[in-house]
């Protein structure tokens, strides 16, 4: 048995988070979708840009796949999508 005492009060300050300006609108715009790699995926971010694109008028739709599901997105699909995308949805399925 071990003699380390552990606190399980959680008094980790975190700081607040900035949350990037929300578009004023998705006509005419590009958008990120980042498939983190569960199954079905591939169909409901089908589904996703299908309305995207016909209901709210946006321009581009740029696609992405992590290589895992397991792992955060590699650097250069992120700064991909950074650059190239007013917005970006990461979306997940089963």
């Amino acid at each position: 048995m071990s003699d380390m005492l552990l606190d399980p009060t959680d008094k980790v300050e975190r700081s607040q988070k900035v949350f990037a300006p929300r578009l004023d609108t998705l006509a005419g715009t590009t958008i990120g979708l980042l498939d983190i790699s569960k199954s079905k995926g591939v169909f409901f971010l089908d589904r996703v840009e299908e309305v995207l694109r016909d209901k709210y008028g946006v321009k581009e739709v740029l696609r992405r796949m992590k290589p895992t599901v397991a792992r955060t997105a590699p650097a250069a699909i992120k700064v991909e999508l950074t650059e190239k995308c007013d917005a970006v949805i990461e979306a997940l399925s089963d």
